[in-house]
């Protein structure tokens, strides 16, 4: 969708083929979007899914965390959905040090980088 001219509408079925992603998996994703504010669709003929945010400002950050929830990869890391472990005591786990760098250094790419920056034109 970003490579498309800005506010072009496209087809689910459209993307799913070309991109080989499951009609109902896709349609799921864009729905997230679209409730999220990112995304606008139009009915009818010429109609489909098109960008309400420009590609280049919505973070992979923001989006992974729509589809996927957390992006720690344990939940005692986690900045937006926290939990802390049963038995643990986070300032002598060696894990939980090493998930937090894990943590740190994938963010330091997720927001950093756009959907745009997905796209064959950048």
């Amino acid at each position: 969708m970003a490579e498309r001219k800005k506010n072009v509408p496209i087809l689910i079925a459209e993307i799913a083929q070309k991109k080989k992603i499951p009609l109902k998996f896709l349609e799921n994703i864009l729905l997230q979007l679209k409730k999220d504010g990112l995304l606008e669709s139009k009915k009818g003929k010429g109609g489909g899914y098109f960008y309400k945010v420009d590609p280049k400002k919505i973070t992979l950050a923001h989006v992974m965390r729509l589809v996927e929830g957390p992006i720690a990869l344990l939940p005692c890391v986690s900045l937006n959905f926290y939990q802390k472990c049963k038995d643990c005591d986070e300032k002598k786990c060696g894990l939980n040090r090493v998930m937090k760098q894990v943590r740190d250094n994938t963010l330091l790419i997720l927001e950093n980088r756009t959907i745009y920056d997905l796209t064959a034109k950048k």
